[in-house]
């Protein structure tokens, strides 16, 4: 088993719904978490680490408890639900799609990180409130450590963005600035 796999990071719908500014979830503010995601991707590819893009992905044409609470979007194969361009999947890494807010739920991703030996996760992408609080929610459940670094998520409620991070770090993971994360990622750091 590859000791790199202990670090994994998790992208969460850096797709075109949210950072195309046609997109249906576009928010202004959305593209400034974009550099920081790159620099925890690009990291995590220096150095060999396991990397998961998940994706919301949904079935046109069938019901979808999302439905009643948000508008249709990310359907299989429409371009919102795409990969926003320079964050596509290269080879070796895993996409999830996913049709709940977590990127744990009714997916493989916890057998995959019980499979690598993942120990902690870094997730990144958007929302806070949302996809990336229910995200680590589920990480911590499952008994990895969630790791949001400062910067590399957004949401257009600041300040449920701001409880969030509060609640993450005082009760189910830890917040730690951009070039910690980076430093862990590429090795860099015995902490991650």
């Amino acid at each position: 088993m590859n000791s790199r796999h202990d670090l994994a990071l998790v992208l969460v719908d850096v797709n075109r719904s949210f950072f195309d500014t046609d997109g249906p979830f576009y928010y202004p503010g959305a593209e400034e978490t974009l550099g920081p995601i790159k620099a925890l991707l690009e990291a995590a590819r220096d150095g060999g680490r396991l990397v998961v893009h998940a994706r919301e992905a949904h079935r046109k044409g069938l019901h979808d408890f999302e439905r009643p609470k948000l508008p249709e979007h990310s359907y299989i194969g429409d371009r919102d639900q795409e990969a926003f361009p320079g964050f596509e999947e290269r080879p070796g890494e895993v996409v999830i799609p996913k049709r709940r807010f977590s990127a744990f739920f009714a997916t493989d991703l916890a057998l995959l990180f019980q499979e690598q030996g993942v120990k902690r996760v870094i997730i990144a992408g958007v929302k806070t409130n949302v996809c990336i609080r229910a995200t680590v929610q589920d990480a911590f459940a499952y008994g990895y450590r969630p790791t949001i670094a400062r910067g590399s998520v957004s949401s257009n409620r600041p300040h449920l963005h701001d409880a969030s991070l509060e609640d993450i770090q005082r009760y189910i993971g830890e917040v730690v600035d951009l070039n910690t994360a980076v430093a862990w990622l590429r090795g860099e750091s015995p902490d991650g």
